[in-house]
Parts: C-alpha cells; structure tokens; sequence
C-alpha cells in the first residue's frame, strides 16, 4: 500500500508573514530553515508527497488569486529544483467562520486518500500546529509539529493531542532523520511474582513521561534520564517492597535496558559512544558504549547506608543490570563529600552519555563500526 506525507505550507516550507499571515508578495517569500534540504532527501523516500494547506478567503477582494500564484508557484518551482515534486496539492480556500467540511483539520479534502488504497497508519502530517496533528488523528495518520519540543509539548497536552504525536522538534534534519530510520520507541511489561513493571521509551523525546516506582528517591534518580537524556521514559514499577528494595531495584533496571535495546533497533545511524560532570563538589565520570558487547565497572564509594528511602548499595546493582540487559559497556566512577550530590552526578552523567550516544547522524546514515555489525 502507499504511504504518504501531507505536508503544510505556510510555517512549515515556508515562513509565515506576521499580522496577515499571507504569503501575497514575493518580497514575503522565505523558506523555514533545512526546509529545502530536507524535503530534497525526503523526496527519495517511498512515500507519495502531498501539500495541503488552509489559504483563508483566496480568491475574495481580501486574498486575490493574482496575489497568491506568483509567489506560490516560485516556491514549487525553487522545490522542484531541488528535486522535490508533489504528488497533489490541496488547497482550501474558506475562512474559519464557515466551518467548512474541506478545511483542515477536517477531512473533506481528502477523500482521495481514505478509500482503502492507502497505508494511513504508516502515513505522516508534517506541519507546524496543533490542527496539523488533529488532522492526523482524523484521517488515522502520525503527526510532526514543527515547533520547539517544550512548547510544543505543552500546546499538544493542553488539546489532548499527544497521542496522535510522534515527532516534536523546530529542526527539519529531525524530520528527516526521523523519517527515513523510523521510530525509536518500545515499550515492555515484565510480570513476575515479586514486580509488575511496565516501561515504555521514545529515544527521541516526542511524549509525555512519568516516573513512580514507590520508592521518593530513586523517582528523583529516574526522572534525570527524562530531563538529561532527551528521551521520553514512563516507567510503573510495583514491588515487593514489604520485604525490600532490591527487587523493584533490580527489575526496573532489567525492564529499562530492555526497553533501550529495543528501541535503538538497527543503532545505524548512531554516536553509539557517551561524558563527565561535575556535581557540586562531586566528580562524576560515565563511559558508555552500545557496541553490543557487555561489560560493567564501577569505582562509587558511599559511606551511608541509605539516602532517602533508597539502598545505597542497590545503585551499582542498578547500572550492572541497566549494562546487562542493554547489551551495553557501561563503566562508572564519582567522588565526593555528599552522598546525595555523588548519586545524583552519576545518574546525570549517565543520562548524559545516553544522550550522546544515541543521538543520530543524519548526514552519515550507517553503523558506527568498522566491522559493519553490532
């Protein structure tokens, strides 16, 4: 079946003016940055290309069509230089007022595409607000939002459109990158008689997350992965913690470095290697590698049995079982004077050698080894 990529105008090829928000002038004619250059590399994917766009009140006294065609045809003719040719264009011309059934997010413009010969679920809408990924959910595609990945999060929550979701990001090299590895993503229930742990990880970032293991501290630990990885992470841990921490411990990490392995799949693409910080008056060093090769190292001394409601004991056989099931290098060293400053160091070094890691290149597109496998 053919997939598709319905592809907004105005703010998302192209700037859209301020106060008008018509793009009725060639002076008023500007590409968003990479747009270019990333639909150039996009257009050798298989995916059939389709612009789709609200022109509000073309053609009336307010919007006169010999206003919008020079402009418009100049930015197709610069695309089509570049070897980027759509596959159809859909325009609507209505204004907001008039509800009309052709007006995104609405769907009306689009019964081409609804009859059963398109992939729809493997199909994307590009675009740069949240109607865009309404127009998704409706016709039973995923949304990009090209917006800054905060504030973007925040509108798409606020609409209840999270779901439909699967990119946030103001940079066409992620949606590019994004579209030709696909998605990053796992999620994995592990069940036993001692945990229930579910987990669920967007390597790139684009969810909502939360964190609740039962235990205040090692959430607190779990969250810096969220905020310092760059990375989405719902993690729902329910242990035996009648008799002690280890096994909700110990499974979490197991599930964690599941879900991580999972989600980076083929790794083309990758840094595959991850970084040192400073904590306060700690040191906190983090050597990582997801060469798929398995090997564990730790120099972390604590002189306190417990922080919070937390084990210090337990944070080793944390990172050990994380090495283990992530099929991962994992080595790990801190010093300093508070415990809580030293914990916090590594789990924010290691966040930030995940992130390293498993950011990728999208201008070299292949394994990071020389022996053409991990």
């Amino acid at each position: 079946m053919k997939k598709v990529l319905f592809i907004d105008r105005d703010g998302t090829l192209i700037e859209e003016p301020p106060v008008d928000y018509q793009v009725d002038s060639l002076e008023k004619l500007a590409f968003v940055p990479k747009a270019i250059t990333s639909m150039n590399r996009i257009a050798s994917l298989d995916y059939e290309l389709v612009m789709a766009t609200n022109q509000d009140g073309l053609g009336t006294d307010s919007f006169p069509e010999e206003t919008f065609w020079p402009a418009h045809n100049l930015m197709l003719k610069t695309l089509e230089g570049e070897g980027v040719q759509f596959d159809d264009i859909l325009i609507d011309r209505s204004m907001p007022a008039d509800n009309a059934p052709t007006r995104k997010p609405r769907t009306g413009m689009f019964g081409k595409y609804l009859n059963g010969e398109y992939d729809m679920a493997n199909s994307f809408v590009i675009g740069d607000r949240p109607t865009d990924i309404e127009l998704a959910r409706n016709l039973g595609a995923k949304g990009i939002l090209l917006q800054p990945t905060e504030s973007g999060r925040a509108l798409l929550a606020e609409q209840g459109l999270l779901d439909s979701c699967v990119l946030i990001t103001d940079d066409w090299d992620r949606i590019w990158q994004f579209l030709r590895a696909g998605a990053r993503t796992a999620e994995i229930h592990r069940k036993t008689r001692e945990t229930d742990i579910r987990v669920a990880i967007d390597l790139d970032g684009s969810g909502e997350s939360h964190v609740d293991t039962g235990l205040k501290f090692f959430d607190h630990m779990l969250e810096q992965i969220v905020h310092h990885a760059g990375v989405s992470l719902v993690i729902e841990a329910k242990g035996d913690l009648e008799v002690d921490e280890h096994h909700t411990i110990e499974d979490t990490a197991i599930v964690l470095g599941e879900a991580v392995f999972r989600a980076l799949g083929s790794k083309l693409g990758i840094e595959r290697y991850g970084y040192c910080l400073p904590m306060d008056e700690c040191k906190a060093v983090v050597l990582l590698d997801f060469g798929g090769r398995i090997d564990f190292q730790w120099d972390v001394e604590f002189h306190r049995e417990r922080v919070g409601d937390v084990p210090t004991e337990m944070f080793r056989h944390f990172f050990k079982s994380f090495a283990e099931a992530a099929h991962c290098n994992l080595h790990i060293a801190a010093n300093g004077e508070n415990e809580h400053h030293k914990i916090e160091g590594v789990f924010k070094a290691f966040s930030r050698a995940l992130r390293m890691a498993i950011a990728r290149n999208s201008f070299k597109f292949e394994l990071p080894s020389s022996k053409g496998v991990l």
